[in-house]
């Protein structure tokens, strides 16, 4: 048995996704498989269509006929899922399903990491780790898709561009 919790697919019978994402959540709350399952997703997206001269958003599945599933693999989750009506199966060999890769799951964007910085531009922040470690620099720009802060430190009595992670600086206590 596995101990952490992985992404799989499951195959359904196309425009049966919804349905069988909701009788797997009640699957899971009969059988008390909480341990085991625990989130179900139908990835759609969110498109803005005209028709007749007239906008609206339409929300689409982007893999119809397929359900995303985080969970322990056992024996009890396994079928849990497969013999839930609608479903087709798991992706992977028919014995053997096969989980996502972690690269996939980021590709995906199954998984959103939200991440929150304490500082904004024009903040002053103290570098914590790498050859500038502990010096300070104003926040010129931070790009939260790409993880990256751009610094704007002075170094040899210049003011250089530094791009750093964002987990590589914090803001400046001034009390």
């Amino acid at each position: 048995m596995q101990d952490k919790a992985k992404w799989y697919v499951i195959h359904t019978y196309s425009g049966y996704e919804k349905k069988v994402a909701s009788n797997i959540e009640k699957t899971v709350i009969n059988r008390r498989l909480q341990d085991f399952i625990h989130e179900i997703r139908v990835p759609t997206e969110t498109v803005v269509e005209i028709k007749d001269n007239k906008k609206r958003e339409v929300e689409r599945k982007i893999f119809p006929g397929y359900v995303l599933v985080k969970m322990i693999m056992n024996d009890e989750s396994w079928h849990g899922v497969r013999n839930v009506r609608g479903c087709t199966g798991f992706i992977g060999e028919s014995t053997k399903p096969v989980p996502l890769t972690d690269d996939e799951v980021k590709k995906l964007g199954v998984e959103i990491k939200k991440t929150e910085v304490s500082y904004s531009v024009g903040d002053t922040v103290r570098i914590l780790d790498g050859p500038l470690g502990n010096r300070t620099g104003v926040v010129d720009s931070i790009d939260i898709e790409k993880n990256c802060v751009t610094l704007i430190v002075s170094m040899f009595g210049r003011e250089t561009p530094v791009e750093l992670e964002l987990i590589q600086v914090k803001r400046e206590n001034y009390s």
